[in-house]
């Protein structure tokens, strides 16, 4: 006659059935291991029965193997839903101006269509400078802007160098100094970009593409819509 399920068939039931058929197929799984347990209930030594507790355990783990498929497949409609709101929500954005992280400086030709920036402190600060690059990593303009409160702001650079000319036509970058009293204050710097487009992969999510001089971006990127 024989004694109690063994827990190694048990085990060895599962990886086969796993192996062998897509995790959607649990249902069969159930069922050959309902299969074998009223088999050995129907052949058990009745001076060794199964006990309660042993019957509960093994029935638990065929219960958990169908529990951990029905979250997964829940879980997976639910972030196709949270996927498709993005990228809707991103396609309203095509079209507008965005601040995203990054510390640069676009100037057209002649000094003129200079792109804002922006930054954001996690404290007050009254005395802040912006110190402005040009792609050689030379400073070429430092911009005062006294006290600015928490928060992230936007400024525009009037294009104008140290020696009063014109900022020739190119990309240039920027870095903040902030300080409140002799304490340095914590700043993050932001690119403005205008949204050209929209593209969404199961690899990189909802990306907002902003042109070929800027790298695409989450939609959790932007900082602010302008």
């Amino acid at each position: 006659m024989a004694n109690a399920i063994s827990p190694n068939v048990l085990n060895q039931l599962n990886q086969t059935s796993a192996a062998a058929q897509p995790a959607s197929n649990s249902e069969e799984m159930r069922n050959n291991f309902m299969t074998l347990l009223v088999t050995q209930l129907q052949n058990q030594d009745p001076l060794n029965p199964m006990e309660n507790n042993e019957m509960t355990s093994q029935l638990a783990q065929i219960n958990t193997v169908s529990g951990i498929e029905s979250l997964n497949d829940t879980m997976q409609n639910i972030n196709g839903q949270i996927e498709a709101n993005k990228a809707m929500q991103a396609s309203n954005m095509i079209g507008r101006a965005v601040l995203v992280p990054g510390q640069r400086i676009l100037v057209g030709g002649e000094g003129t269509e200079i792109t804002p920036y922006g930054f954001s402190l996690d404290q007050p600060a009254d005395d802040v400078k912006v110190n402005v690059f040009n792609a050689s990593g030379m400073l070429v303009r430092q911009i005062d802007l006294g006290s600015v409160g928490t928060g992230t702001q936007t400024f525009t650079w009037d294009g104008q160098m140290l020696d009063g000319n014109a900022a020739p036509e190119g990309m240039y970058t920027f870095a903040v100094e902030a300080k409140q009293g002799d304490q340095a204050v914590t700043s993050e710097t932001f690119n403005y970009a205008q949204v050209i487009a929209v593209s969404t992969s199961a690899e990189n999510g909802v990306r907002l593409d902003l042109g070929g001089i800027f790298e695409p971006v989450r939609l959790e990127d932007v900082r602010q819509i302008i």
